[in-house]
């Protein structure tokens, strides 16, 4: 059994989806960080001065200022402005996989095309 496995952990399969497991892990950290750092910032300015991150209703009679406040205080909350942030970078990541299937798409087309052309002619 332990032979089994490890021939499997070695497929080359299998290693293509560690690698992309990995790469996708430090993607979705890129993605994160280009939506709160660089997208919501702006976002939030051009919205008169919304911080995204304070955005939330509170589920208590305490009203906290922040939602760190909140939090420090066991205060039940519904975060919004957070689940808005976390649509964006899905939105984002799902815009950028779109573009790369669709670039391998096009690029396999081309390559059954150019294969189906090479056999359809006749030996020389």
């Amino acid at each position: 059994m332990l032979k089994e496995l490890r021939e499997f952990a070695v497929k080359g399969n299998v290693i293509d989806l560690a690698v992309g497991v990995v790469l996708a892990g430090a993607f979705g950290k890129i993605v994160s960080s280009l939506v709160d750092d660089i997208i919501m910032p702006p976002l939030g300015l051009l919205l008169k001065n919304v911080d995204f991150q304070n955005l939330f209703l509170s589920l208590s009679e305490k009203h906290p200022a922040t939602l760190a406040q909140a939090k420090a205080d066991g205060v039940p909350t519904i975060n919004y402005g957070i689940f808005i942030t976390t649509i964006v970078n899905f939105a984002i990541v799902a815009l950028a996989m779109f573009f790369l299937v669709r670039g391998i798409t096009r690029v396999q087309k081309q390559l059954y095309a150019e294969k189906a052309a090479e056999a359809s002619k006749p030996p020389a």
